[in-house]
């Protein structure tokens, strides 16, 4: 072979390996790769800085994923990243995005984190407000055509979460679509089998000591029999806040005196030494009971951006009443009062009890990898999701804890079991 033909071939070498490189896909970005997601703007934003990367999406989603002819809305989806090799955090929200931040489990599994805006909420509102479209299995269907979508560009674990509302839609979501996503881990969700759940009272009745339940009482039957007093404190109260009421101021104190027992427990944010005895004045009872249950829970601008979650709590997820039995001497009222007066030009919703009851079936026998958090004092403890004997998923209570309960509230013998639990599920080496 002479030299020509030596450099002939080398040179053919050298084309070939040019003419490879050039047909060669380079990687795409996150970015790209977001922006070939079909039905979805995608924008860079600076959001939580811990991140690498951080994202709004927004996705056109069916307002029926069943009649795709009834119209589209847009939905609010919040992207945080790490890096494709990470686990994925679905951040699913009950009502609108509150934060840019990461969430706890984030921060513990060190993920990147999704975060879903709920349907009928502040971004994702459609146009029109047609309830009929506002159910869990439509918003089930949301999270899952956002979850699918993100799989095919991340490819680690997957894993769901929210807290209260958030933890409910948690369910809910991994109930329609259990294949969905590896683990999930609803914190303080309620799982309530009727419109107005009385297990609720039955919590009040046994919760804490004794001594801070009649002390609790005692407040309470304080400020029913100083009403007269309490009405003009109430009123300059509401006028300096701009509170307004469709069921008329003595009615919204009344309730908020209602509330306190269940906001107090809730919350936990008050000793029971820090009650005012039943001689207190007139204003330290007023500013005492503001303070644990303010008036705001019972104004119509207040409850605006709400009107969905009342929705879906009086016809398909439940929520509770306020006994006035044991108030019956300084209150006229014939029945335990509900949530009816948010929507007071409506007809009373009709419940339906179905969806709840297949679910807390579900829970009880096929459910699993689903650990579920609460408090011990938390109000909404009252209705938590009962396992029975399927030991597929894992339920952790914390002790005196309340709704602000999280993995970290826990002492520490129960946080580590929590952890070793998510690892043996996820798979995974935990660091924390």
């Amino acid at each position: 072979m002479n030299k020509l033909t030596i450099n002939f071939y080398s040179l053919l070498f050298l084309l070939t390996i040019g003419l490879s490189s050039c047909f060669q896909t380079k990687p795409l970005s996150i970015e790209d790769s977001l922006k070939q997601i079909p039905n979805a703007t995608v924008q860079k934003i600076v959001g939580d800085t811990t991140y690498q990367d951080y994202y709004e999406l927004y996705f056109t989603q069916p307002l029926d994923h069943e009649n795709p002819d009834a119209g589209t809305f847009k939905q609010r989806v919040l992207l945080g990243n790490h890096a494709l090799d990470k686990p994925m955090v679905v951040e699913i929200q009950g009502y609108n995005i509150w934060t840019e931040k990461a969430g706890e489990l984030s921060k513990l599994l060190r993920a990147n984190q999704l975060t879903i805006e709920h349907r009928y909420f502040k971004n994702s509102m459609p146009d029109s407000l047609d309830w009929k479209y506002l159910n869990i299995k439509q918003a089930a269907a949301d999270q899952h055509a956002v979850i699918v979508a993100l799989k095919k560009i991340y490819k680690n674990k997957w894993i769901t979460t929210g807290i209260s509302k958030g933890g409910q839609t948690t369910i809910y979501h991994r109930y329609f679509y259990p294949n969905d996503v590896d683990v999930s881990i609803p914190y303080v969700a309620p799982l309530n089998l009727a419109r107005e759940d009385n297990r609720i009272h039955k919590h009040l009745a046994s919760v804490g000591s004794k001594d801070c339940r009649d002390r609790i009482h005692q407040f309470q039957l304080a400020c029913f029999k100083d009403k007269k007093n309490l009405l003009p404190l109430a009123e300059t109260h509401a006028k300096e806040k701009g509170y307004s009421f469709s069921m008329g101021l003595g009615k919204a104190l009344d309730l908020s005196i209602l509330e306190y027992s269940f906001a107090f427990w809730q919350w936990g944010k008050y000793k029971c030494e820090a009650i005012p005895n039943p001689d207190a004045s007139s204003q330290e009872l007023f500013n005492h009971l503001v303070r644990v249950s303010g008036m705001d829970f019972f104004d119509e601008n207040s409850l605006k951006p709400s009107l969905a979650f009342y929705h879906q709590a009086l016809t398909e997820i439940g929520m509770y009443s306020y006994e006035i039995e044991p108030f019956k001497a300084y209150i006229d009222y014939e029945d335990n009062l509900t949530f009816n007066h948010v929507f007071p030009n409506d007809p009373i919703r009709k419940f339906d009890p179905t969806s709840m009851g297949k679910i807390n079936k579900w829970l009880q026998s096929d459910a699993e990898k689903i650990l579920f958090i609460y408090g011990e004092y938390d109000t909404w403890s009252a209705t938590q999701v009962d396992l029975k004997a399927n030991n597929k998923c894992k339920k952790f209570i914390n002790p005196e804890g309340s709704h602000g309960t999280r993995i970290r509230s826990f002492p520490p013998e129960m946080k580590s079991e929590i952890i070793k639990t998510l690892e043996a599920w996820l798979e995974i080496k935990i660091d924390n």
